[in-house]
């Protein structure tokens, strides 16, 4: 094979590898997609059942954080009410 021949081929691989990436990509952006809408359709029911859906969303993002710094956090909040007299 000359150079060119092998080039050739060479970039065949990587073009391919790089359609196959991209399609992977796009596969786990429709899945994504499809996830966000399971979850609004969640929030909906929630909602017609008369849960708070916003206080739902805080919640949420506090069950991923840790105990101590959701603790650590509440102190200093609860420090600042008190200084401001609320």
């Amino acid at each position: 094979m000359n150079d060119t021949a092998t080039s050739a081929e060479s970039y065949r691989v990587t073009a391919d590898e790089l359609r196959q990436f991209i399609e992977r990509v796009e596969r786990l952006d429709a899945e994504k997609k499809d996830l966000a809408e399971q979850q609004k359709e969640v929030m909906a029911e929630a909602k017609s059942r008369g849960y708070d859906t916003k206080v739902m969303r805080k919640v949420i993002a506090l069950r991923k954080r840790e105990p101590n710094d959701i603790a650590e956090e509440e102190a200093v909040l609860e420090m600042y009410k008190e200084a401001l007299g609320m």
